[in-house]
């Protein structure tokens, strides 16, 4: 098959490149111009790299065509940036522009990455079905700009699966996110200083999450919206004890040392059933065997 794949240099980017060269397919990545991370997608084999931003999905001229679209690319996805508007509400249309180019591709299916966000706070497992109450300006577009895109593939016959992802982990993570932060203290020998982390948390490795979206690709799905996480959800507190313990069990995380966040939900947790129901997928990696690979993978950058 050939995919076209935006946000291709990030963490779930880059892992759907690469499971998806082991699958045989053919993958082009559409990066921003002059992006620091695209020497990581330069080195994959059978990767054709188009260099265009969001904003220039609708000016761009090509006669490729593709089997699958999925479509990664976000601007401003932490922090405060989540709750800028006018940041947020552009996104809406980068996504509308890329089912746009997807159909122009002739694609036959577009694969979008929503947000847990959307959803809003919540004390259940988070389902298909589940109402959502989105409070941050970025679930709220996250939520927007997945409705739109399915009524327009609905309208232009091109099967539509949206993804709304929990959190995930591993080798290419931004080091904005609270495990590249933990892993980096731990290294650093320090004690990392945290809320209480009192939260029922639901991690997934980028390769399982990469596998779960081919797996939409090589299916008949259409039109389904997932929730996408391991299924399994611990204490947050938990976690971080994992960490500290493949990498220096000497060292105390500082619990209760800072605020929750604005909208910051308590209860994170992924009902995957529907998923693996319709495709087979289910996650392969346990969290410990993850952050261990993901610490092998920074180490030997780092050499």
């Amino acid at each position: 098959m050939k995919i076209v794949l935006t946000g291709a240099t990030g963490m779930i980017g880059l892992a759907i490149a690469r499971m998806g060269i082991e699958k045989k397919h053919e993958i082009i990545c559409l990066i921003n111009p002059g992006s620091s991370r695209k020497e990581h997608i330069e080195k994959m084999e059978n990767v054709r790299i188009i260099e265009c931003s969001v904003n220039e999905y609708d000016s761009l001229e090509t006669d490729i065509k593709a089997d699958f679209f999925i479509h990664l690319a976000w601007e401003k996805t932490f922090g405060a940036s989540r709750d800028d508007a006018e940041v947020q509400f552009r996104n809406i249309g980068h996504t509308i522009s890329a089912a746009k180019l997807a159909k122009r591709m002739g694609c036959r299916m577009f694969i979008g990455a929503g947000s847990q966000a959307e959803y809003g706070p919540s004390e259940v497992d988070l389902t298909t079905s589940l109402k959502v109450n989105p409070e941050s300006g970025y679930g709220i577009s996250k939520f927007a700009a997945g409705k739109l895109a399915a009524i327009y593939c609905k309208q232009n016959d091109i099967r539509f699966a949206w993804v709304r992802i929990l959190s995930i982990f591993g080798p290419g993570d931004g080091k904005n996110t609270l495990i590249s932060y933990l892993i980096n203290e731990f290294m650093e020998g320090r004690q990392p200083k945290l809320t209480k982390c009192e939260q029922i948390w639901d991690y997934l490795y980028c390769d399982d999450a990469a596998e779960a979206i081919l797996s939409l690709a090589e299916s008949d799905v259409d039109g389904k919206i997932y929730p996408l996480g391991s299924g399994n959800g611990r204490r947050l507190s938990e976690y971080v004890c994992d960490i500290r313990d493949i990498i220096d069990p000497s060292l105390e995380p500082l619990f209760g040392e800072i605020p929750y966040y604005p909208h910051q939900p308590m209860h994170l947790v992924a009902d995957i059933s529907e998923i693996t129901a319709d495709t087979g997928w289910k996650p392969k990696t346990d969290f410990k065997e993850g952050i261990r690979k993901t610490v092998e993978a920074l180490k030997a950058e780092q050499s």
